[in-house]
């Protein structure tokens, strides 16, 4: 899938701890669901709209299967939608895919940043780390991104080192 690259200040959260959504407040999307919020959400900012074809094209999914996920987000207050039209967000659901996709910068930043790895793993490997790393590993991840970026060269240097020490390490194995 790809991303809209944006950044997170720009949506109001200058960092993802004060984006955390509480626990009462919480929605239960399961993985799928978030995905097709995350494709809108997506489309909508690169495209200025989303329709099921695209939906589909960008997920690399059926139609029929995009035309039920949308109904179902219809239920849950996320999605307008009605057949043959553009899809777009509530309210609420513009809320739950800016923290899904918020949730997926953070991660791929701190696997590209942090850890050095190619941003096109770093892609794929957010992808699949959104669903199961919960609220407080993301802030933590967030907080530990953040302090590497702003302390300056010395801890920069420590990212930079760390993935020296990984190819120097699995170059000798």
């Amino acid at each position: 899938m790809v991303l809209y690259e944006f950044n997170l200040v720009k949506l109001g959260c200058p960092n993802y701890n004060s984006c955390i959504m509480t626990k009462s407040g919480a929605l239960k999307l399961s993985a799928s669901m978030e995905d097709y919020l995350e494709a809108i959400f997506n489309l909508s900012n690169k495209e200025g709209h989303a329709h099921c074809t695209d939906i589909a094209e960008e997920m690399n999914v059926a139609k029929p299967s995009v035309t039920e996920a949308l109904k179902k987000l219809k239920e849950k207050g996320l999605a307008n939608y009605e057949p043959y039209g553009s899809v777009t967000l509530t309210k609420k659901g513009t809320t739950a895919a800016s923290k899904i996709v918020q949730k997926h910068c953070v991660i791929k930043s701190f696997f590209v940043n942090v850890l050095g790895i190619k941003p096109e793993i770093a892609q794929s490997a957010a992808c699949k780390a959104e669903h199961v790393f919960g609220a407080e590993v993301v802030a933590k991840l967030s907080s530990f991104s953040e302090y590497i970026e702003k302390g300056g060269d010395a801890n920069q240097n420590i990212a930079k080192k760390f993935q020296k020490y990984y190819e120097t390490k699995n170059c000798q194995q």
